[in-house]
């Protein structure tokens, strides 16, 4: 790719990245607007991508590199690792802030995982050794994607904004209380695949 195709690519991630992080909605940007807020023409811009939500994917999926490359440096291992990796996420969270929350789907979040959504793959990649991990250090047995799932519900960006700026957390605190609550159910999914009723 040259350097030029390379620059407006990244220019238009980061334009739609700065004008959803204040949108109130997918249908409040248009590809005109970021092209403009990246000063790029619009022609050039639908060379890239063919929609918003195409520009959000690769916003997302850029956001997700970061947390792979943070989780593959750590030496931390079980739940302590888990702990470091979602604290970051909460922190990426905080500083990309509403434009986290754009890419929504009808089909549910497994559905999206395994027909292989890049934006979710990269975050699951970032997450495999830490959840496989945390999950082993507790005895428990390996559940494969639902870890993911159970974790989505949790650290789904909106709700992390959420109790930041509703409930007053501090990210550390809403990461920690996230993982914690994480952890208790993991082990209430996986007693239930083995057969418990209490």
């Amino acid at each position: 790719m040259r350097s030029d195709t390379k620059r407006n690519r990244r220019q238009l991630i980061q334009a739609a990245g700065r004008l959803f992080a204040t949108s109130t909605g997918l249908a409040s940007v248009s590809m005109s607007d970021i092209a403009r807020e990246a000063e790029i023409s619009p022609a050039t811009a639908y060379r890239h991508f063919a929609s918003v939500e195409e520009v959000l994917i690769a916003y997302r999926y850029g956001i997700g590199e970061r947390l792979k490359e943070f989780s593959d440096e750590q030496k931390s291992s079980g739940v302590t690792l888990l702990r470091d990796v979602d604290r970051r996420w909460v922190e990426l969270v905080g500083e990309h802030g509403w434009s986290m929350v754009h890419t929504r789907s009808p089909e549910g979040y497994l559905a999206r995982l395994r027909s292989g959504a890049e934006y979710l793959t990269v975050q699951a990649d970032a997450l495999e050794r830490p959840l496989r991990e945390a999950i082993e250090e507790l005895g428990l047995p390996a559940i494969g994607d639902e870890a993911m799932f159970l974790w989505n519900i949790l650290f789904d960006p909106r709700e992390i904004l959420d109790v930041i700026n509703t409930v007053g957390l501090s990210e550390k605190d809403a990461a920690d209380r996230l993982t914690d609550t994480f952890l208790g159910a993991v082990g209430g999914w996986c007693k239930n695949e083995r057969g418990g009723t209490d």
